[in-house]
């Protein structure tokens, strides 16, 4: 039942919109989804993507993981065999949300397994209401977490299960923390063994396979965490099958062996790990998991995945946002997991330890502790009510007395099968006697009286045990009501189509895909579109126009001469684009209609970005004693800067005093005009603004007429003194 409830709601964004994919990323996803299904799997691998990244391109077969791309196409391919003809756009769009009802159904298997089947159905039924998980798993959400969450609990449940399976970085550092954990804590068993050392073998195998990890996964550090405790595993192993074969003295000589032998292995893996990183600035870790480990290394070295919003540390509401109430049940649920400690349940107390860590360092990660909040909350409900509920049963009249009937009459029916046997085996011999003579006094005991039964029960008072239930019902109610306005008002609208509302009603924004469309429809086919680096794979997808940088973000240097670029003067900027062969420059202004997520808000990460690659962009210059302004007071250097001039050009004329809604202020520089650029198209909301780089015939041509005037007389130049210009 829940896995069929989970989907209407992800994919209620369908009916309130349209079937229309999120956000950025998705729209490449897509497009690779797209080649694939056309191409086949063997074109998917070697595909060299030159509209993407120019004048580099990029190699998509071995620069994308292909889980997510995979699993939509082998899903088209299954639908259209059983002459089911949906658009690849359609399986896209329901991926999420198919694969959604699936992780609901894997967190039940897994929680079971930690606490009992009502447990699972609790945690089943939270994870498929949590807007944590929903604003990633709604119909258009088409990104790698839409299959990634639902694999990553489904491994965990393998794991537990004591099946061997394969994943990735979490998962390979989370399984090896808990055996490490079993091992130090008395816990070792041969099931352990089992269970960890195919995973590693097997997983590293099929990692290795996919073109983007290679070798990565035996030589990036995220990865030795597994392999050291590879090698633990194996020595304790070893020591107790020594154990079992060896006596107490020959055991002691053994171990001693043994430990000296691991001992000296382990100092030689952690050797020659320590050679391999020793060469690398990062010691072999990537940028994203170094911001992991230091929150603060991003922004100090690395400012385009700082840049990122959902690379911040979230804030409290929105950990209410997220998970709601489940925050004031995990720790409930984490009591219970300790009553009693078992191997399922010590997994999932780690589990929770670990990605409430990583959730306060990225709001991103708060969709890896929404599944863990879930299991948690559910252990923690389900005992509850079943304190509660037992509570009632041995306290209310007709259920105590139902309880006593049925002990008497099984009472009754013991000793009547016991004096059957008795008639019965009156001629055996004496040893049969004797066991019937047990038997007939096995029913003899008494039963437990009701003081004593509350008392093993820890039976609570009646008034308190109802007015708990009603309390844990309304708060089940209030994350019901909350989850369900988190599904239809803040995850289910699709970035690329805003709404509003006011007095006069719903307004729609579909500015993107205007500019996208008239993109597509008045450009040239080969001609390239500089943007910022969040709006590539769009114009990529929907325009089918080449871009400079997009949403990979695997060169910092292009994106890097992209900021620079809007952060110079508007010549110089010229002749950046020019160099790189661009024609039209793409700008997202949202002054006019108050949308916060614009390249104005963004700039200073630009110009961060840039001044990281070219020194003589500086921040500093930009700001007016430390504040970053757009009136009056803001810099020569901010006014003059192209991001500036190409976001409001021509805005004075909107409503005369060129006052901006996101900044709350009058413009600074309000007239002017573009000499190296020129406006082709504004959308409707002047939300995305097209401008065109002019020729440089139409820039120069007037000097080149009175270079040619002044040079006309060679012996009249040299006379006066003149140089030619050498540019």
């Amino acid at each position: 039942m829940v896995p069929k409830a989970r989907m209407p709601g992800a994919s209620s964004h369908v009916i309130k919109y349209e079937s229309v994919i999120h956000e950025f990323d998705p729209y490449f996803n897509y497009r690779v989804t797209q080649f694939l299904t056309k191409n086949g799997i063997y074109d998917f691998w070697n595909w060299f993507d030159d509209r993407t990244w120019y004048p580099l391109g990029r190699v998509i077969g071995g620069t994308v993981y292909p889980g997510l791309t995979l699993t939509a196409g082998t899903l088209w391919w299954i639908l259209n065999s059983l002459n089911i003809p949906l658009s690849v756009e359609t399986v896209c769009v329901f991926t999420a949300p198919i694969f959604s009802a699936f992780a609901s159904w894997a967190t039940y298997l897994l929680t079971k397994e930690v606490k009992g089947a009502g447990a699972g159905l609790t945690a089943a039924i939270l994870l498929a209401m949590v807007p944590s998980y929903i604003s990633r798993s709604v119909a258009g959400s088409y990104d790698n977490e839409a299959v990634a969450i639902f694999a990553l609990i489904f491994t965990f449940y393998l794991y537990i299960k004591v099946c061997s399976w394969g994943g990735y970085t979490f998962i390979i550092n989370l399984i090896p923390m808990h055996v490490l954990l079993c091992i130090v804590t008395g816990r070792y068993s041969s099931r352990l063994y089992i269970a960890y050392a195919p995973l590693v073998v097997l997983g590293t195998l099929l990692a290795s396979l996919v073109p983007v990890v290679g070798f990565n996964a035996v030589m990036t550090s995220e990865h030795f965490a597994s392999f050291l405790v590879f090698i633990i595993i194996h020595v304790v192993a070893l020591v107790y099958y020594i154990k079992g074969i060896l006596s107490p003295k020959m055991f002691k000589v053994a171990v001693a062996l043994v430990v000296s032998v691991g001992l000296a292995v382990c100092c030689a893996m952690v050797a020659v790990l320590i050679a391999l990183v020793a060469s690398s600035p990062t010691k072999g870790w990537s940028g994203r998991s170094l911001s992991l480990l230091d929150p603060t290394y991003a922004s100090k070295y690395i400012p385009i995945i700082a840049s990122v919003s959902e690379h911040q540390p979230p804030t409290w509401p929105s950990y209410f946002m997220d998970i709601n109430v489940l925050a004031f049940l995990v720790p409930a649920g984490i009591i219970a997991c300790f009553s009693p400690l078992s191997d399922a349940s010590s997994f999932v107390v780690l589990y929770i330890v670990t990605s409430v860590y990583f959730s306060g360092v990225m709001v991103r990660l708060m969709l890896v502790l929404a599944p863990a909040a879930c299991i948690l909350s559910g252990i923690a409900l389900s005992q509850a009510f079943d304190v509660f509920t037992r509570s009632i049963k041995f306290q209310l009249p007709h259920l105590s007395d139902h309880s006593q009937a049925g002990e008497g009459s099984s009472e009754n029916v013991v000793p009547n099968d016991s004096v059957k046997a008795d008639k019965t085996e009156d001629t055996s011999k004496e040893r049969t006697s004797k066991r019937s003579k047990k038997k007939e006094k096995e029913p003899v005991e008494k039963p437990l009286s009701k003081s004593q039964i509350k008392k093993r029960l820890s039976v609570l008072p009646l008034e308190t045990s109802v007015i708990a239930i009603i309390l844990l019902v309304l708060l089940g109610a209030f994350y019901v009501v909350h989850s369900v306005w988190a599904a239809a008002e803040a995850y289910s609208a699709p970035s690329i189509v805003l709404t509003s509302h006011s007095h006069d009603g719903l307004h729609v924004f579909d500015d993107f895909r205007e500019a996208y469309a008239w993109l597509s429809h008045n450009t040239e086919v080969d001609d390239k579109v500089a943007s910022w680096w969040d709006y590539g794979y769009q114009t990529t997808a929907m325009a089918n126009r080449t871009v400079i940088v997009d949403n990979n973000t695997w060169n910092n240097t292009h994106i890097a001469t992209v900021g620079t670029a809007m952060s110079s003067p508007e010549k110089a900027a010229w002749e950046i684009f020019q160099s790189l062969d661009v024609k039209y420059v793409l700008v997202v202004f949202g002054g006019l209609v108050g949308y916060p997520s614009d390249d104005i808000n963004k700039f200073l990460w630009m110009v961060r970005i840039g001044g990281g690659v070219f020194p003589h962009i500086k921040e500093p210059d930009y700001l007016r004693d430390g504040q970053y302004r757009i009136d009056s007071m803001a810099t020569p250097t901010m006014l003059n800067c192209l991001m500036y001039k190409l976001s409001y050009y021509r805005f004075v004329e909107t409503d005369g005093k060129a006052f901006d809604r996101v900044r709350r202020t009058e413009i600074g520089k309000k007239h002017f005009k573009l000499t190296h650029f020129e406006e082709v198209f504004t959308t409707h909301h002047w939300m995305v603004r097209i401008y065109k780089l002019k020729p440089p015939k139409n820039r120069i041509r007037g000097k080149t007429k009175k270079s040619k005037s002044k040079t006309s007389s060679k012996t009249a130049s040299k006379r006066k003194g003149l140089k030619r210009n050498p540019f």
